[in-house]
């Protein structure tokens, strides 16, 4: 079994996320704000070389000097090239004969995802040492082999959606256009709430066609209760993901929950308080759609921690709901099994990978590495990289929760329970979702 670690860490509680870069700054400007502040610097630098040509006091020349450092420095640590690449582990396996599989996630320096990277993107070194690829045959494996990943699509059909027979046609166009697109990798479930303190099944985990045969439906909803149940719909959403997880395929499974509403939350059955906990305590990915001035940003932002998307009128909820749809598929693309084949026989090692890739102006190069350790004892040869690798999901964080824990976490908890649902907090052994953005970059992780 490996025991995964990254030269750099993410944060201790998966339901925290460090601040990410928006990704509505065109690239093209923040190149230019890039090459502004590195034009600034050296300047800067080149002032205080000047001034060390009319200073003669040595104290005075080292301090300059030591200026200058300082500030080149920071000019490389920041990525003269545009920063470089955060490898964040999730699970590692070692099997006889002597096949070795790493399961991983890429993101750049400011936590956007990168998909679409080739084995021949990745160097493997065991113990400090390159291992060469044609002894390795390290190859890429599909992900699906060893993971699942769930999305919860929580609808809004209250009376101010449900009322409206346009509003309702464009929103179904929008559901099934996300749902086709986001069932490409994933499993993806649909449910509407309204007033009630259910939620109200329109396309179930389990549903034999997929989500997106099922989500015309909607059209025929007709509201138990007006009102709008938003608090207690998003507790209820995450407890459904647990639930639906913990009966899901593979050891590795990792959730993600959207909740699209054009209001507020009007029911108080569940107080907010409650709600933004829960969210904040999840270590799913959620986002948040909001139609309409009522929800302000500020308030999609407290459902929507891993991104949120705003429709002013009707006409712009499909481009809203394409928007989550990217960003979920991104980052399922970000995600990685690479397996090879170990030259090791014996002993314990430390396994380095280092991902690279250059961006699209040929220019811009990113690098990143993480290392794990693993026992070779029993290795052989005859080994198959194309084989999937078998996890060990009894230990680390790769796991759905269990039933059992469960149990146990209700046990322990002496807190007063509230009347409605939440869901299960993430534990030691609970489901692994998308890791959280990685915090600042150290230089060994960057190729200026």
């Amino acid at each position: 079994m490996l025991s995964p670690s990254s030269s750099r860490r993410s944060p201790s509680s998966l339901g925290v996320r460090a601040p990410r870069a928006s990704s509505d700054i065109p690239r093209a400007f923040a190149r230019a704000a890039f090459h502004a502040v590195a034009v600034t610097v050296v300047a800067r630098a080149r002032a205080i070389a000047g001034e060390l040509a009319r200073r003669a006091a040595d104290g005075e020349s080292r301090r300059a000097l030591a200026s200058i450092a300082s500030v080149l420095a920071l000019f490389v640590l920041t990525g003269c090239g545009g920063g470089g690449l955060h490898l964040t582990p999730v699970k590692s396996t070692a099997n006889k004969p002597s096949n070795v599989a790493v399961y991983f996630k890429v993101e750049t320096s400011s936590g956007e995802p990168v998909g679409g990277l080739g084995a021949e993107q990745f160097k493997i070194y065991e113990d400090g040492s390159l291992v060469s690829t044609n002894e390795s045959k390290q190859t890429i494996l599909n992900p699906e082999v060893a993971a699942s990943h769930y999305t919860l699509l929580l609808v809004d059909m209250s009376g101010s959606v449900s009322a409206d027979a346009e509003a309702v046609s464009t929103l179904v166009d929008a559901a099934s256009a996300f749902t086709e697109r986001v069932e490409k990798s994933q499993k993806v479930a649909v449910y509407a709430f309204d007033g009630g303190e259910d939620l109200h099944p329109i396309a179930p985990f389990e549903s034999p066609n997929g989500a997106h045969a099922s989500v015309q439906s909607l059209k025929g909803y007709k509201p138990q209760d007006p009102s709008t149940n938003l608090n207690g719909a998003i507790v209820r959403g995450l407890a459904e993901l647990d639930k639906a997880l913990t009966h899901a395929e593979h050891p590795m499974k990792f959730g993600t929950l959207v909740v699209f509403s054009d209001g507020t939350d009007r029911a108080s059955r569940v107080p907010k308080d409650q709600m933004r906990k829960a969210v904040k305590d999840s270590s799913y990915q959620i986002f948040a759609i909001g139609l309409g001035s009522e929800l302000q940003e500020s308030e999609l932002k407290d459902i929507g921690k891993d991104g949120t998307a705003k429709a002013q009128d009707k006409s712009a909820v499909v481009s809203a709901f394409d928007d989550i749809a990217k960003k979920i598929e991104g980052a399922t693309k970000a995600y990685y099994l690479l397996s090879y084949c170990s030259p090791s026989r014996a002993g314990k090692h430390e396994v380095k990978v280092e991902a690279s890739y250059k961006e699209a102006d040929g220019k811009t190069q990113r690098t990143g590495t993480l290392k794990s350790e693993f026992d070779a004892a029993g290795f052989t040869h005859g080994c198959d990289p194309n084989t999937p690798p078998n996890f060990d999901v009894t230990k680390g964080d790769a796991l759905a929760p269990k039933d059992d824990d469960k149990k146990d976490d209700k046990a322990q908890d002496k807190k007063p329970k509230t009347a409605a649902p939440g869901p299960a907090k993430p534990r030691g052994s609970g489901s692994v979702q998308l890791p959280p953005p990685p915090p600042p970059p150290k230089s060994e992780e960057f190729t200026p």
